[in-house]
């Protein structure tokens, strides 16, 4: 019989591997000490269960009326934990090899059009302090596509202006370098000059502070993005990546190589990125619909 793996023997060696944040890898261990008291109600350790005996958990997963995001998120724990327990020759076969995994439908991120983006770029009163730095966090993210959490962690020394570059430390603790473009790297480099020293802590690390000199906060600038789009007269409803989707479908639709926007993004997987073609498809269709005289 296998020896039983402690689940905080894999979920450290998941932190050390992968960078996982503590909320992560603490989902990843309610959802694997559930998974362990069912099969133990079986009479079955966890790293001895079947093919058979997962689909067994499944169904009763469902049984128990647990929401589909709460199942793959389940079962992606255990594909972890089987895959580990092979890696390291606790176990010879993988039994979440063959499971067929309940899946839903790909809901599709609501992306602005480029003259919505526009209408936001905008939206913030330049002539101000708290203005000028909005616009300049709008150009930004619009340029780079990062995540709204990456964007108001950004230092000083995270930014080089003679390469138009920012260094991003993005989820798993992965670095990527991510290029601004003309426009943003113009706008970054007024606000460096002229409008940064103005902020309270002129010699701060934080490349975007609020009234307080410390970093924003995410929430603060969800604050601003709402209320930016408002001025804007943008009715759709936005999402903090609502920039980020925009960046990346809006080169998608342009023609750029599906892998360069995986790298822009810090995507691990090409399989996240994708969703970005069927963005630009569904875009398509909506066009063909509205101005083909047989649509």
């Amino acid at each position: 019989m296998i020896i039983q793996l402690p689940i905080d023997d894999y979920l450290d060696a998941l932190y050390l591997e992968r960078g996982l944040s503590e909320p992560t890898l603490s989902a990843y261990r309610i959802d694997l000490f559930h998974a362990e008291a069912f099969f133990d109600s079986l009479g079955k350790a966890l790293s001895d269960v079947t093919e058979s005996e997962i689909n067994e958990y499944i169904s009763h997963l469902f049984f128990i009326k647990r929401k589909i995001t709460s199942v793959q998120r389940s079962l992606s724990a255990l594909n972890g934990y089987f895959k580990y327990l092979v890696r390291i020759g606790q176990r010879n076969d993988d039994p979440m090899a063959r499971v067929q995994r309940p899946s839903k439908g790909q809901s599709l991120p609501k992306v602005l059009s480029e003259s919505d983006v526009l209408r936001l770029l905008e939206a913030p009163d330049t002539e101000t302090l708290i203005g000028f730095r909005d616009r300049t966090m709008l150009e930004v993210l619009y340029a780079s596509g990062l995540r709204v959490s990456e964007l108001c962690g950004l230092a000083r020394t995270n930014v080089s202006m003679d390469q138009g570059v920012v260094r991003v430390i993005g989820k798993g603790s992965r670095e990527r370098i991510v290029p601004l473009g003309d426009n943003a790297r113009d706008w970054l480099e007024h606000y460096l000059l002229t409008v940064r020293p103005e902020f309270p802590d002129p010699r701060g690390l934080a490349l975007f502070p609020g009234r307080s000199g410390r970093a924003m906060t995410r929430q603060t600038f969800w604050y601003r993005l709402k209320h930016l789009a408002k001025i804007a007269n943008i009715s759709s409803d936005l999402s903090p990546h609502t920039l980020r989707h925009a960046f990346a479908t809006h080169l998608v639709n342009h023609g750029a190589d599906l892998r360069v926007v995986q790298l822009l993004l810090g995507h691990e997987d090409l399989s996240t990125t994708q969703i970005y073609t069927h963005v630009a498809k569904e875009r398509l269709k909506q066009l063909h619909s509205a101005h083909h005289p047989r649509g």
